[in-house]
């Protein structure tokens, strides 16, 4: 005798399974997009004050400050245009990246050039440019990357 088909309950999901359900329905595209534009905008906010402190010295200080707004318009559009999503997000993330990891090179310059070098390397990564910070910014564009790879919900 065979046994009488039953509907099967919807499953509530819950922590990473949400999350990997999110990606693989496209869902994760338009928040990744949206954490984009909050992350490149809190960014700017803080390397504006320290580079501040430093009296915008070195004229390639502005370039993270004025890429945190563009990074934010991009994002604010990937949430709500998948086209946006697809062609103006990435080509802003891909110059925050960019812009990333020129400054932890200029900021690795920094350190060399304080008193001591990079012999007096303890005293330098304090007192001197912090030497991880513009990787920050990198994982920022890294967001916003990854969000144009996606798929994205139908």
């Amino acid at each position: 005798m065979r046994k009488a088909h039953r509907p099967v309950a919807k499953r509530t999901v819950h922590g990473i399974d949400r999350l990997v359900r999110d990606v693989e329905t496209g869902r994760f595209e338009r928040s990744l997009s949206g954490l984009t534009a909050v992350g490149s905008l809190v960014t700017a906010g803080e390397i504006y004050f320290e580079h501040d402190k430093a009296s915008f010295g070195n004229p390639w200080m502005w370039a993270p400050v004025v890429l945190g707004p563009v990074g934010a318009i991009a994002g604010v559009a990937g949430v709500f245009s998948k086209r946006a999503a697809k062609t103006l997000l990435p080509v802003a993330a891909a110059t925050i990246v960019a812009n990333g990891l020129q400054g932890t090179y200029l900021h690795a310059r920094g350190i060399g050039q304080k008193p001591g070098g990079w012999r007096n390397l303890r005293y330098n990564l304090e007192m001197g440019p912090p030497l991880l910070a513009p990787l920050l910014v990198t994982m920022v564009g890294g967001m916003g990357l990854l969000a144009a790879i996606l798929r994205r919900e139908k």
